[in-house]
């Protein structure tokens, strides 16, 4: 067994004991940090405990082999599992993202290709709202900005999971890039146009503390397709966080409360996301460059419509079935770039 892992051992003891303490679910908060940590901690423990019984029964099996060529079999058979175990508790050591653990805003924009771009927003909001519906996940739309011909000018939604939809999402933010016949095309031809997608952990008051003197708080009336008035009452909020210039607004509740609260989420989102860009900003040149490889800015991916071909440009990942992926099965794309991106965390702690 090449890992120590007595601190790991310890903790997740201690914290068995603290979860069987009625006093510590008295504090919710920590209760529930509890309970994600010692989640996390299972599968390390089990997978341990798992190899130190491998081992000892491959020492057994080796000291019988001499009497029992069954033995010498079975050794080579454990020596196998031991290999894997070894891989599997490997992986499941590499330092995780503190932010794996969150649930999401995710903000989708159209961006070139005017009504075929909006449209693309919505078939976007669709697939992320059908690939949380598979996996159990909930979701809620915060705001949306509707186009004329049913599409989204802009759409905010809050995703939320139980074992944090942050570890699998993070990876969509970025420029998305669709290829096909647009509704509004007379004569067949196949368009380009984009959408842009935002994914940032949702912060928690604990997170960012946001001062209210640097806020600037406007209220207007909401907008529908066309510029047509949605509600007769001053409702939709703009919020603008002054010493960065962050501007969010929400419009779709009645309630001008309501919509206050809905932009605060996505502002303490966008403000936590800052936070942790600049400290990434201010490591090493190498880390910037790993940083780098996951630039939200950049092209990521490319649905091209009439080949039913989905590409994503960043891992080198492509498939011809966009049909089913834009009905939310999205779970081979993102397990893609999640073992790209262990495979670099692994080289990264093994320079």
């Amino acid at each position: 067994m090449i890992f120590d892992l007595d601190d790991f051992l310890r903790e997740y003891a201690d914290i068995e004991l603290a979860l069987g303490d009625p006093a510590v679910h008295a504090d919710q908060k920590k209760a529930r940090d509890l309970g994600k940590r010692y989640a996390h901690l299972r599968p390390i423990v089990e997978t341990y405990r798992e190899l130190e019984q491998a081992e000892d029964d491959l020492g057994t099996a080796r000291e019988l082999a001499a009497e029992d060529k069954a033995f010498a079999e079975e050794a080579t058979a454990l020596e196998g599992r031991i290999e894997e175990l070894n891989e599997r508790l490997k992986r499941l050591l590499v330092p995780r993202d503190p932010n794996d653990d969150k649930d999401v805003i995710v903000e989708i924009k159209a961006g070139e290709g005017g009504e075929e771009s909006a449209l693309f927003a919505g078939d976007l909001l669709r697939m992320y709202s059908r690939y949380a519906e598979r996996i159990g996940w909930k979701t809620e739309v915060i705001d949306s900005q509707l186009s004329d011909l049913g599409g989204f000018k802009s759409v905010t939604m809050a995703v939320k999971a139980k074992e944090g939809a942050w570890s699998q999402l993070k990876w969509e933010g970025g420029v998305h890039r669709v290829q096909r016949v647009p509704v509004t095309e007379s004569q067949g031809r196949i368009h380009t146009s984009a959408a842009g997608v935002l994914v940032t952990p949702e912060a928690e008051d604990i997170d960012i503390q946001i001062d209210p003197n640097d806020l600037r708080i406007d209220v207007f009336r909401s907008g529908g397709p066309g510029g047509q008035s949605v509600n007769t009452t001053d409702s939709a909020v703009r919020i603008t966080h002054i010493p960065t210039g962050t501007v969010v607004q929400c419009q779709n509740e009645k309630s001008q409360l309501q919509n206050k609260e809905s932009a605060l989420r996505v502002l303490r989102s966008r403000l936590l996301a800052v936070a942790q860009e600049e400290a990434e900003a201010a490591a090493s040149a190498e880390r910037k460059a790993q940083v780098r490889t996951v630039d939200r800015s950049e092209r990521i991916r490319t649905y091209n419509f009439p080949e039913n071909r989905i590409s994503d440009h960043r891992v080198g990942f492509k498939a011809y079935n966009l049909d089913q992926v834009m009905d939310g099965d999205l779970s081979a794309v993102i397990k893609a770039l999640v073992d790209a991106d262990m495979e670099r965390r692994l080289d990264e702690i093994q320079q």
